[in-house]
């Protein structure tokens, strides 16, 4: 029991220390005198790991089993979470340390038309209206993707295309406000065919020295029904054009149509899916013809392995206060059963001059928004990346916002990976700019700088769990 407490309190230590050693890169702007090039360097742990120990345990569980289990993040955020930047990143190095449970959560960004991933096509013959949780033209019933698509007809198929392999499914799920079975699902469609008649069309090609009233004679009809075949005003007529020549005569054609085969629908408290035998690549959504709304949150996507699933959401522009105004967001989060919610807002507070208390006002609103749905949930919070104001100056919000961040850490039982001193803090970004790691703007960071950041945040919860596994075999010794 001794050796148990010794051990705690060792690891409890160990993350305050970390936490003080990070929060003494924050101090005033005229006063700072930092090597960025070394704080560049500088890899940052987990910031009070012990707010995952559920996730330890559960993922220690699954590692040790044959089970099916999986394991749940959703990483909510701005634009370079909509577009899967550095998540993408994140779920393919979790997946290879602990298998692949599913692609997870995806949405028709562009029938949205907006950007989104590259790994999961959508195609459709259909017209939609959409609705985003950063405008201010809304809905009630944007949910989990900060997103609603609604179907303007209900004569419509979206194509969902996995693309990768490693995004095949065999289970499928669709998000809808108040869970309307709004859609029914189709792997495959058939070709009917109709035989019909039609008038027998009959063309006359014109030769040099042909009149309209000889050519009428020839085909015994009139000059008049002739002209309203062809639309012609006048008996002009031209050499080498035709002619259509209407016969009361009749002939056979053929006339195609293609038809979704409707699959069987099962329905749980939180969504509609349908689950497969087999991987699928490819499926279909159409219209409940037994509805007459059609609005859609998101899709999840699970095959039948054991891993983890790493979910995104994200919104451009979005910020916390965008996603704390619709309900049914928080609602929703329970059809994905998150074991840990990642959150990366900040910078476009930062761009609205947000103070940090309103920020912090801001995070503490939805974690409690979250935790009522989700009591048990648990929580990374990113600090926001350093930036600058108009290509030149300092962005010190986010300075703040960090620091503040990192204060509540323990407060709110949540984990804090620091990003922006990972990041290189105020003094990182001349650094960032010539690794090619942020754009010319010095806000939004580049493809290269977003997959440090997933390798980062991949590295950091990797550890974390190493680091739990060690002080577990030392317990047992």
């Amino acid at each position: 029991m001794n050796k148990i407490l010794f051990i705690l309190s060792f690891l409890l230590f160990f993350s305050k220390s970390q936490a003080q050693e990070i929060d003494s890169s924050y101090v005033e702007t005229d006063s700072i005198s930092v090597d960025s090039i070394a704080v560049l360097e500088t890899e940052i742990a987990l910031i009070n790991p012990d707010a995952l120990l559920c996730f330890y345990e559960k993922l220690a569980e699954m590692k040790s089993t044959d089970s099916k289990q999986k394991i749940n993040f959703l990483h909510i955020g701005d634009s370079h979470i909509q577009a899967d930047l550095m998540t993408n990143v994140v779920r393919e190095r979790l997946q290879k340390e602990y298998g692949n449970g599913g692609r997870g959560l995806v949405f028709p960004y562009n029938l949205a038309k907006t950007n989104g991933p590259w790994d999961v096509r959508f195609s459709s013959n259909g017209s939609f209206t959409s609705f985003r949780n950063v405008s201010p033209v809304s809905s009630a019933n944007i949910g989990l993707t900060g997103i609603l698509l609604q179907a303007r007809k209900e004569d419509f198929a979206i194509e969902l295309n996995a693309k990768e392999r490693n995004n095949y499914f065999t289970t499928i799920k669709i998000l809808t406000p108040n869970n309307i079975p709004s859609f029914d699902l189709a792997t495959a469609k058939k070709t009917i065919v109709f035989e019909s008649q039609v008038p027998k069309t009959i063309t006359h090609k014109i030769k040099s020295g042909d009149v309209l009233g000889a050519i009428a004679d020839k085909y015994n009809v009139s000059i008049t029904a002739l002209k309203k075949a062809n639309g012609l005003k006048s008996n002009n007529i031209r050499a080498g054009k035709t002619l259509k020549i209407p016969t009361n005569e009749k002939q056979n054609r053929s006339i195609s149509r293609s038809e979704f085969i409707p699959l069987e629908i099962q329905k749980d408290a939180f969504s509609h899916f349908y689950k497969s035998e087999n991987l699928l690549d490819k499926i279909y959504l159409i219209p409940n013809k037994d509805e007459n709304v059609f609005e859609l949150n998101g899709i999840i996507l699970e095959n039948n392995d054991k891993g983890i699933v790493y979910h995104n959401s994200g919104v451009n522009g979005a910020k916390f206060s965008d996603y704390n105004k619709y309900p049914l967001f928080f609602e929703q989060l329970k059809a994905l059963h998150p074991d840990v919610l990642v959150l990366s807002f900040g910078t476009n507070e930062s761009f609205d001059n947000m103070n940090s208390d309103a920020f912090i006002a801001q995070l503490d609103l939805f974690i409690s928004n979250a935790r009522k749905q989700n009591p048990f949930v648990e929580i990374i919070i990113s600090t926001p990346p350093p930036s600058l104001f108009k290509r030149k100056y300092p962005n010190t919000f986010v300075a703040d916002y960090s620091k503040k961040i990192i204060d509540l850490a323990y407060s709110r039982r949540v984990a804090v990976w620091d990003l922006y001193t990972d990041m290189g803090g105020l003094y990182g970004i001349n650094q960032n700019a010539k690794a090619g790691l942020i754009g010319p703007d010095r806000v939004h960071y580049t493809k290269a700088g977003y997959v440090k950041q997933g390798n980062l945040l991949a590295k950091a919860i990797i550890e974390a769990f190493e680091n739990y596994e060690k002080s577990k075999a030392i317990i047992n010794e």
